[in-house]
């Protein structure tokens, strides 16, 4: 909720207005409350019901501003093991890392979010599909060599990613456009997990709207060799 700005005035007059003050405590307090609604306790980031709240915004926000909405899907792979090897505690240090880690990587506009379970949301505002794929393989290639520290123990893990991106010509639902990225979540889950599943890229559009050296990194993201 964004901060009231009413100027109230004190129905006795009184300089020092106990109305006044339990009004603006209270909105204060009503503040913290929704915050807290929104937040994963485990965490810090926002949860689903935060998540969906801000997707269904920066959609809005590509339709009225024509800049593309980008979301990643990510699911650890082999959660489970994790817990049943190690126990719960571990299982919640080691989404604890990982959400460190995205938000070590990530911009400040970028939204991370705890899906559920094993499984993190990120919602790239202004953020066309090419670039939304190297940031995803960048998450991938951290995670995969940050291991989480227990003791004397460090416990490797690798994530799944689906990415996808709604433009202004889209007309998805903030539900099918999770249902997009959740396919590709799954497809990336099911052709052997460590990896980022995207729909196809034209790298020749990609090219003309990136910088010389956004323009490397993003060839050499896809495994090509600038033309």
């Amino acid at each position: 909720m964004s901060e009231n700005k009413h100027d109230y005035s004190c129905p006795v007059g009184q300089e020092n207005c106990r109305a006044i003050n339990a009004i603006s405590n209270l909105q204060l307090r009503t503040t913290e409350l929704e915050t807290q609604v929104q937040t994963d306790a485990l965490t810090g980031l926002l949860n689903f019901r935060g998540f969906e709240e801000r997707l269904e915004q920066e959609m809005e926000r590509t339709r009225r501003l024509e800049e593309p909405t980008s979301l990643i899907m990510i699911d650890i792979d082999h959660f489970k093991q994790v817990n049943d090897t190690h126990g719960h505690d571990v299982g919640n240090q080691a989404l604890i890392h990982i959400a460190g880690l995205l938000r070590q990587t990530l911009r400040k506009l970028d939204i991370p979010c705890r899906f559920g379970g094993e499984e993190f949301a990120l919602i790239l505002p202004s953020t066309r599909l090419a670039p939304a794929v190297q940031v995803a393989e960048r998450i991938r290639v951290l995670i995969e060599r940050m291991p989480i520290k227990v003791g004397r123990k460090k416990i490797a893990m690798t994530i799944s990613l689906g990415t996808t991106s709604f433009t202004p010509i889209d007309t998805l639902s903030p539900t099918e456009f999770l249902k997009s990225a959740d396919t590709y979540l799954y497809q990336a889950k099911h052709t052997g997990r460590n990896c980022t599943c995207h729909p196809p890229i034209d790298l020749s559009t990609e090219k003309a709207a990136v910088s010389s050296k956004e323009r490397q990194d993003l060839f050499a993201a896809f495994g090509r060799k600038e033309p």
